[in-house]
């Protein structure tokens, strides 16, 4: 990905993040944990100086460094809207390339475990049922992921964190409010990022990664 671009969707979301700061400061809102079992499926993978392949991914959700996640959501209560709300959210997801794929390429090293690392903003919707606890919800929303990089061939070693591109997100769960302050939640998470970093010797490597997780996590609500 070119710097231009790098920078325009760096200054999209910092502007995304300010507006909505100063727009919804009377709203009801969240802060979230949460951890799960996070999957990918095989994706192509084109680098700019060897031949096209297709990784198989593994999650290793509990592994260190473990999948998790933290999110803020507004809830706009005061505005009217009290099932509406919108969501920021941080997910260190990752993948690790299978033995088949290392051997296939060649590398000794092929990876995303320090996280493809997904930053979004999500609308949200949720469903009280009434006369219960329990709180359905559904979210869409879009952002950027942060991959650290990791990549061993013979020509050379990449280690870092990049911009790596556009990331896509959906998610539909169910909620159980405790009280006014606490709730827990189960969900699915789905994202889709277009990956597009850079490696040793000047090349270049691109992949599209959809990750699927199963999140169970905690809300403090204030």
């Amino acid at each position: 990905m070119n710097t231009k671009l790098r920078t325009l969707l760096g200054a999209t979301v910092a502007a995304s993040i300010l507006a909505l700061s100063a727009s919804l400061a009377n709203a009801e809102m969240a802060i979230s944990v949460y951890g799960g079992f996070q999957s990918a499926p095989h994706s192509d993978v084109e680098v700019s100086d060897e031949p096209d392949f297709t990784a198989g991914w593994e999650g290793r959700s509990f592994e260190m460094p473990p999948y998790y996640g933290v999110r803020g959501t507004w809830w706009m209560e005061e505005m009217g809207q009290p099932n509406l709300g919108v969501s920021l959210d941080f997910t260190h997801a990752k993948v690790y390339a299978n033995d088949d794929t290392l051997a296939e390429t060649g590398w000794d090293h092929f990876e995303f475990s320090d996280g493809i690392n997904l930053l979004t903003l999500n609308a949200l919707y949720r469903m009280p049922i009434e006369g219960t606890k329990f709180v359905p919800y559904a979210g869409i929303g879009a952002g950027i992921n942060v991959p650290h990089v990791e990549v061993t061939r013979a020509s050379g070693t990449t280690f870092e964190y990049q911009l790596g591109g556009a990331t896509v997100q959906a998610q539909a769960g169910i909620a159980y409010q405790f009280n006014d302050n606490w709730s827990t939640f189960l969900e699915y998470k789905g994202n889709y990022s277009w990956v597009d970093v850079d490696i040793d010797s000047g090349a270049t490597l691109k992949t599209d990664i959809m990750t699927n997780a199963i999140n169970a996590g905690i809300s403090f609500h204030w």
